[in-house]
């Protein structure tokens, strides 16, 4: 008899709780980083040194349909001897709910100071690539590209 009484809710309490739920689904969340977090995860990566704004070029493509895949390359001008290379290049984004895309370590026999890779986009944004050479210096280079179809979002 009592398990009955679980079940036997009026019509206007299953109304009432399915209308709330709906609402609560339709309310998107945000799952973006914030300047703070990146700044942190820049930290955390190459600590207090200067980054220059060269030597790096990152490529999107002006406008991404989808932000699920967007393709992404990341090159940096370095002859990639022993005596000169890029040890490690990071991909940093200032709104995915991780702003820390990726992370590449080179040697010089990569060869290529080049990466090339797809990531996740959660709208319009600025990708920044930071790469730190054998001799400690770091070197930026960012790009902006449009998406009209955003992942990284919880809803």
């Amino acid at each position: 008899m009592r398990d009955k009484a679980l079940f036997n809710a009026t019509r206007r309490q299953i109304l009432t709780a399915g209308g709330g739920a709906v609402l609560i689904s339709s309310l998107p969340l945000s799952a973006f980083a914030d300047e703070a977090d990146l700044l942190r995860a820049r930290t955390d990566l190459f600590g207090d040194r200067p980054i220059q704004e060269e030597r790096v070029t990152v490529k999107l493509p002006p406008i991404a349909e989808n932000g699920h895949s967007v393709p992404l390359s990341v090159s940096v001008d370095s002859p990639m001897t022993d005596d000169d290379y890029v040890k490690q290049i990071a991909i940093l984004s200032p709104r995915n709910t991780l702003p820390l895309i990726g992370q590449f370590h080179l040697t010089p026999f990569s060869g290529k100071a080049q990466v090339s890779t797809r990531i996740r986009m959660s709208g319009t944004q600025a990708i920044q690539a930071v790469a730190e050479m054998s001799d400690g210096s770091l070197w930026a280079g960012s790009t902006e590209t449009v998406v009209t179809l955003a992942a990284c979002v919880v809803l």
